[in-house]
């Protein structure tokens, strides 16, 4: 698959980039990208989450009443789960949600989720450009001049270059990442997919 080339203006630079089919243009496993994305957003959460157990509620641990003879339900202490105030049963505890996955399953899900992108012709490709100090308006003009305005977008960067991140990282439905940190997630959560013309040869390399 061939594409055309544009400049930060919207301009045509009559250059065209060929995808390369082993990456842009697999068959999509749908099962491989749950997982990354599953993996993605379980890597996410803190797990810092806490609720007091009936051992580590302050309060009497003298028995309520005698156990038999009162016609009535036996009762523990205070900090029992059944009153108000006491401990919870089987209450959450700080745990790891990370798990991982293998190597070659994540290369597949990044492939196939680039292959999606491709076959609904969501990519575009501009040539390697950076901005001389952070500026949230450039990158505005740059967004409206691919038409790309109000959309989700997603700018892959052939290497971290601040001044693109700075200025895009206030605006909302706009991410800006590296070839190094491209995930399953992020592509597939973007509308539209902006490459710069070095981050596709670098996205071969790495993929192939």
């Amino acid at each position: 698959m061939q594409l055309s080339v544009f400049n930060i203006a919207g301009g045509d630079t009559g250059r065209t980039v060929t995808l390369a089919e082993d990456i842009f243009a697999v068959q999509p496993n749908n099962h491989v990208l749950y997982l990354a994305v599953k993996q993605y957003l379980a890597n996410q959460r803190q797990g810092t989450h806490k609720a007091k157990q009936r051992n580590e509620i302050s309060g009497s641990t003298r028995k309520l009443h005698r156990q038999k003879g009162t016609g009535g339900a036996r009762k523990g202490s205070i900090k029992n789960p059944l009153y108000k105030g006491g401990g919870r049963v089987f209450g959450p505890v700080p745990r790891d949600y990370s798990f991982k996955i293998n190597k070659k399953v994540n290369q597949l899900a990044r492939r196939s989720a680039l292959s999606y992108k491709a076959q609904e012709t969501s990519i575009k490709v501009v040539e390697n450009f950076n901005f001389a100090t952070p500026k949230t308006k450039e990158y505005i003009k740059l967004l409206e001049n691919l038409s790309l305005n109000g959309k989700k977008t997603l700018l892959v960067l052939p290497e971290h270059t601040p001044n693109v991140y700075l200025s895009a990282r206030n605006l909302p439905k706009t991410n800006v990442v590296s070839v190094d940190s491209l995930n399953t997630y992020d592509i597939l959560n973007a509308d539209t997919l902006i490459l710069c013309e070095g981050a596709v040869e670098k996205i071969s390399s790495i993929l192939a």
